[in-house]
């Protein structure tokens, strides 16, 4: 099967993306495709590597932007190998880190207070005394890092 391409509809199949996804991509750079004389796309089989890469990455919080300048430090002679792609997701681990200590304090937010200065909750009173929260800045103080005290 080497050197066998795929439609565009087996690519979105295999990967779990929409056709539309493939071609908004691709439109970006992210991904590319060989046009034969009726004008449909055909990928490769590594495009499916570069679409898991891709909603990997937009999972992790990643711009697309990021992501194509991420991509664009992959090989372009060969295919990449589980080290190329190590190198790509070995930076993230801070940013994974950041990501779920913020889902924590959204959830310890979610029934305690979340220094926005609202003094909706009884508990506001003694967690956020007169709006101490709102000195450091606007927004949900405690959930956005800032201080309790």
């Amino acid at each position: 099967m080497a050197g066998a391409t795929l439609s565009i509809g087996e690519v979105a199949a295999r990967a779990g993306v929409a056709t539309s996804a493939l071609r908004f991509y691709e439109d970006r750079g992210l991904i590319a495709s060989e046009r034969h004389g009726s004008g449909h796309r055909r990928y490769t089989r590594a495009v499916i590597r570069r679409v898991a890469f891709i909603t990997f990455a937009q999972r992790v919080g990643l711009s697309l932007e990021e992501i194509k300048r991420e991509l664009e430090r992959l090989p372009t002679d060969r295919i990449p190998t589980r080290d190329d792609w190590a190198a790509l997701s070995g930076a993230w681990q801070s940013r994974i880190d950041d990501r779920i200590a913020e889902l924590e304090r959204l959830k310890e937010g979610l029934t305690g207070c979340i220094g926005c200065g609202c003094l909706s909750l009884e508990r506001c009173t003694m967690l956020n005394p007169d709006d101490r929260a709102g000195r450091t800045g606007p927004g949900p103080r405690f959930w956005m890092g800032s201080s309790s005290q």
